[in-house]
Parts: C-alpha cells; structure tokens; sequence
C-alpha cells in the first residue's frame, strides 16, 4: 500500500460527515491513527516543556547548594547535574518535535519496514528549515545587525529615542522589514534588539509576556505585503498565481493597519509600566569600532542573493559556504556565530515537516466545503498546532478551493501565527533568543494569553476591511 496514501486516493461514502470521512480514512490507512496519537504526544509534550525547564533549574540549584554545603565550589565545566541537563534537553521546545519524530519513524519501521520510513523522510521538501538556517545565520552576523540598529536607532531617536520609541519601532518596523528580508531574518533582528531595549529594563512579567506575543503576532502578518518573504505566502503564491501587487491590495495594507492598531493599543494598556521603564537605563556596552562599508554591503548582497534563490537549496547552501569563508577573511569586523540557535530552529521546522506530511488526513476534511469566514477561524485554530505554512500549503492541495475560501485560509493562517510556538517557523528563533528572559522558560499559556488580543485584532483587520 502507498504511504502516505495520497488525500485524492481515499475511498469515501457519498455524503458522509467530516466523523464519517475521518473513521473511513482510519480504517483504509490505520497508522494514520498512530501518526496522530504520536502527533498530540508531542503537543502534549510541547505544553509541558515550561514545567520541564523549571524543574531542571529547580534540581540544578539543589545539585549547586550540596556542593556549596559540602565546601566546594560549584564550576559549570566540571559539575554539572546530568539529570538536571537531561530536563534542560527534555524542555527545549525545538528538540521536542524531533524526539517525537524518532518515535514517528520507529513506528513507521515497526508497522511497515524501515525502507518505507526512509522514502517518506526523503519525500518531505526541507527546503525551508535549510533556508531558515541560512538566513538566521546571515541576520544575525555583527554587520546586518548593527545595520538595524542604526536605521531603528534614527528612527526611535526621531520619536523621541526613549524605551516607549525604541518599543514602538521595534514593533512596527521590525515586523515589516520581514517582507524584504524575510520573516526568520525579521524576527532575528527585532528579537535581538528587542534583548537589549525592552527585556534588559526588566518589564513585569506580563508587559514580557504580552510583547512576546504581539512581537510572534505582527512577525506573521508582517512579511504580506509581498509574496516572497513569508512561508505561507510563498509556498502558495505561484499556485495561485498571487502577484506582489495582488498580495499586497488584499493583505498587505490591511497588515500595517493591524499591526499599528494593536501597537497603539497595547502601549496604551502598559502606558504606566512603559513610563516606569523609561527611568531605568540600557546597559551599554563599549562603543564599538566602525564596520567598513564594503564589509556590510556584502553581507546585504548576500541575503539579497539567498532570499532570491529561496527555492533552490543547491544555490544558497553554496552562497552560505562561500559567506563562511568572506566570514573568516574579515573575523575581525566579525562576531562569533551563533550557530547553535538556527540550528535547533531548523531542527524544529524539519521535524514538523515529518510530522505535518502525516496529518493532512484529518486537516483537510476540517476545511473542505466550508464558509470562508468559518474557514477562516478553523485555520487559524489548527495554526495554533502545525505551521501555518503546513495550513496554507494543504488548503492548496484541496479540490474546489474558490479564490474566497483562499483569502480565509490566508488569513486565519497568517493571523494564528502567533499564538504558539510552532504556529509560525520565526517563533522558535524568537523563542531562543528571548527565553533567556524569562526565568522559567516561556510559557505556552502566558503566550497564547499575551497574543490573544492581537490575534483578534489582525483577525478583525482581514475580515472586515
């Protein structure tokens, strides 16, 4: 039997109920079972990964204060608490796809044969985690980041240069620029700089929370007004035979709009903690020796050439060899790279893809032959827990789709984009890169309550303008 079986292969009754349809995929392919139990295991484990963190650093500390009690002295190289690393391990939420991705392919083999797990893992396109990879890695490097700083820097200075200006800015343009730089090179720059102007003032924990979420939120609706920056969008867009000016005239505009609105609303609701803030200064570093121009521009040149050639692995993988090299000659206008970071970021995208191959039998009953503002609501919630390019990209395999049904799939895709973790592929990069902010981890719930209002918001832009 093929596996998967192929969603236009399934033998369905005439006029059965999406419960009917469901049972009737189950029984004609039965791992599709186990590929969902194992799914919602990985979930459930996703949720969990907050309480995991904290436990870690809970037995850390005991493991830190016996050493202490005995005489000694605690060094990280040498006494490190194996069972405390291994809940540190258990509670990164990029690894948790990947553990349970093991766990996917050991069943595929043990049901089936291990020639069948490996021709599905070569079926997936990983087109995007590579891409993601190589673009983290180029967004973060010393060049383009104190590039943003500079552009952001003159623009908070413009509006007033104080943490309200750098927030606002950073809220508004840094999300924006993820429709030329892409989404994952947007939420790298915004993340970071968002590290060193609005978390490094210590903002009570639901002023974090609620910044984490509109930052995940305006991320997702942030790369629209074009159709090459965001995964939802590109992995569509030629399909469709959506333009950039077609993408822009029916999300892009309403974008801005949503992302302003939800700006003003939330620094309207945090006004007295924003004004407590403005008092305490930003640590500051020494003043940084100046970057040649030239250096900086080839950077640019080379994003602007992986961006280009985002379809073809062949070509920005080796675009990315040879930036390691241009790397190395000019190390010492260079920082250290972060490798580790786009790395489990990929780690993550690649898993989901393994996982989300196996979940389009029961995805794409859910939004067949329904309204488009129903539709749009149904794609937003199951963002929530698969990509929301995943979303996009089997709407798009789904028969008698009209161009209504696609803009609310669109929609509600790019709007849930926030919610959680896995909704959007930037939001484990911000997730690494700001987590260190929060004592016990994100917390998958504090996310969802932080994003919610901006959810609503972005999901009101699309639907009634």
């Amino acid at each position: 039997m093929t596996f998967p079986l192929p969603l236009d292969l399934y033998i369905e009754s005439a006029g059965a109920s999406v419960w009917q349809v469901l049972g009737e995929r189950v029984a004609q392919q039965p791992f599709n079972l186990v590929a969902f139990l194992i799914f919602a295991c990985a979930i459930c484990h996703m949720l969990l990964t907050g309480q995991l963190t904290g436990l870690a650093h809970r037995i850390e500390q005991r493991h830190i204060a016996r050493i202490e009690k005995a005489g000694g002295t605690y060094v990280r190289a040498h006494d490190l608490s194996v069972k405390a690393e291994i809940f540190h391990f258990l509670g990164e939420v990029e690894v948790v796809f990947g553990l349970w991705a093991i766990v996917l392919v050991i069943a595929i083999s043990s049901l089936y044969n291990w020639a069948t797990a490996v021709d599905y893992l070569q079926t997936r396109d990983y087109t995007e985690p590579l891409f993601v990879i190589v673009i983290m890695v180029l967004s973060s490097t010393r060049p383009i980041v104190r590039l943003a700083y500079r552009i952001i820097e003159w623009i908070a200075s413009f509006v007033g240069g104080g943490a309200a200006a750098w927030w606002l800015t950073l809220l508004t343009v840094g999300p924006l620029l993820g429709s030329f730089i892409t989404e994952p090179g947007a939420m790298t720059l915004t993340a970071v700089l968002l590290a060193r102007e609005f978390y490094s003032r210590a903002p009570s924990k639901k002023f974090a929370y609620a910044t984490l979420g509109l930052l995940f939120t305006n991320i997702s609706v942030g790369g629209v007004l074009t159709n090459f920056a965001a995964p939802p969008v590109l992995i569509v867009a030629e399909k469709w035979g959506w333009s950039i000016s077609y993408v822009f005239l029916h999300f892009g505009w309403k974008a801005i709009f949503g992302i302003i609105t939800a700006n003003v609303l939330y620094f309207a609701c945090f006004y007295k903690e924003m004004a407590r803030l403005e008092k305490i200064p930003v640590p500051r570093g020494p003043v940084e020796a100046k970057i040649p121009a030239w250096i900086t521009l080839t950077h640019l040149g080379l994003i602007a050439a992986v961006v280009w050639t985002a379809h073809y692995p062949v070509v920005f993988i080796g675009l990315f060899l040879l930036f390691l090299g241009f790397y190395q000659a000019t190390i010492p206008h260079q920082a250290s790279l972060n490798l580790r970071l786009p790395l489990l970021v990929g780690l993550f995208l690649a898993a989901l893809l393994i996982h989300g191959g196996l979940q389009g039998w029961w995805i794409e009953p859910l939004m067949s032959g329904v309204a488009p503002t129903p539709l749009m609501l149904i794609a937003a919630a199951l963002t929530t827990v698969n990509d929301n390019a995943a979303i996009t990209y089997l709407s798009s395999l789904t028969p008698g789709f009209t161009e209504a049904m696609r803009h609310a799939v669109m929609a509600g895709a790019i709007t849930g984009g926030g919610m959680t973790v896995m909704a959007n592929a930037p939001n484990p990069a911000g997730q690494q890169i700001l987590s260190p902010h929060f004592n016990t981890g994100i917390s998958p719930l504090r996310l969802f309550l932080g994003s919610l209002v901006a959810t609503i918001i972005m999901g009101s832009a699309f639907l009634l303008l």
